[in-house]
This record gives C-alpha cells, sequence and structure tokens, in this order.
C-alpha cells in the first residue's frame, strides 16, 4: 500500500497549513516553507495557487497523487458540480469518516486503524481506508479488539461530531446518516481552483 511515510510537519510549513495538531507550534515557530530558498520571495501565478489548493487538499486527506486524480476523474463523471462532488466523495472515504466519528485522534491514526481491520461496517470486516460508505451505513469497533483502549481515548478528545453522523461512544458505533452538504464540510479548501487545475 503506497503512502507518504516523510515527517508530517514538513508537509504543513510546505502548504502554509496545520495539517496535524502538533504542527502548528511548529509553523508559530518557523511560518515560510521548508528548503533553503523558503524564505525566498515566491512569484504568484494562478497556476501556482491552483497546485498548492490541489496539493494541500490531497495531503490533508492523506492521498497520493495517482489516487487524488481518480477520485477527481469519478467526481467529475457524477450529476451535479464536480467540485463539491470531489469533496462529498473524500469526507465519505471510510478511514476519514471513522476520524470524523471521533474513533481515531488523526487521520493518519484513523487509516492505520482501518487498514489493521479494527472496524467492520453493516458487521463485514472492511480493511480499505479508501471504501466509500454510504447513507444508512453503520460502522462498528470489532468485537475484542485490542485497539479498543486506543479508540476510547480518542472519543474522549472530541468536542462533537459532524452533523452527517451520528456517533454512540458507549457501545463504539457510528450510523451515516447522509451524504454531507458542502456547507457541512469544513475542510479548508477552495475545491474550483482543484476543478481548474485538473480542466487544463
Amino acid at each position: 500500500m503506497a503512502r507518504y511515510t516523510g515527517p508530517a510537519i514538513k508537509q504543513s510549513r510546505r502548504e502554509g497549513l496545520a495539517l496535524t495538531d502538533k504542527a502548528q507550534k511548529y509553523l508559530d515557530r518557523r511560518p515560510y516553507p521548508p528548503g533553503e530558498h523558503g524564505r525566498g520571495r515566491i512569484r504568484q501565478s494562478e497556476y501556482l495557487l491552483q497546485l498548492r489548493e490541489k496539493q494541500k487538499t490531497r495531503r490533508f486527506y492523506g492521498m497520493l497523487e495517482k489516487q487524488f486524480r481518480r477520485t477527481y476523474e469519478k467526481a467529475n463523471r457524477q450529476p451535479g458540480i464536480t467540485g463539491e462532488n470531489l469533496l462529498r466523495m473524500l469526507e465519505m472515504r471510510l478511514d476519514n469518516v471513522v476520524y470524523r466519528l471521533g474513533f481515531a485522534a488523526t487521520r493518519r491514526q484513523s487509516r492505520q486503524l482501518v487498514n489493521h481491520g479494527h472496524f467492520r461496517v453493516n458487521g463485514k470486516k472492511v480493511d480499505i481506508p479508501s471504501y466509500q460508505v454510504k447513507p444508512n451505513d453503520v460502522i462498528t469497533v470489532k468485537q475484542g479488539s485490542n485497539a479498543e483502549p486506543i479508540i476510547r481515548a480518542a472519543t474522549e478528545l472530541v468536542a462533537s461530531v459532524a452533523p452527517w453522523l451520528q456517533a454512540d461512544y458507549d457501545a463504539l458505533n457510528g450510523k451515516i446518516l447522509k451524504a454531507p452538504e458542502r456547507s457541512e464540510i469544513d475542510t479548508p479548501v477552495s475545491e474550483q481552483l482543484i476543478v481548474e487545475y485538473y480542466s487544463k
């Protein structure tokens, strides 16, 4: 399974956005891109804005380029607004839903928990992080999972759950009530710039 295994702080500095909870303190200390020329003046262009927005979104959801592009192409084939379709598909990935439900402290952790088979979708084992959940799907923690203490610790950090999800922390299960609307997705991205980037 291909995935980025390098430092997340470097990616956060590159995008100028805290991609993880820990990254913010490093960004405060060094608020410029990494590398020898990080403090140099960057010539802004329309293409650069589109590229940075695409890279930021891709890194936010922990995806590599090939997988992200395939997701965009699927979103483009669906009826409706391509950018909103793309964000909806990214939000309804199993690893993201596990994170949004509060069963993992970070998206990286949720990806690993899913990959190691700690979750069930409608009673069936699913260990593919990119699996697309659907409305009325029920996500449960595997009976007797040795990751249960980690999952319970993560639920204690949750302030609120997305309005399109329902979580029961006592029983450690969650339900997808509906597909999210654009107004219910709080990811700080401008999807129109991504559409423009891939439309070239």
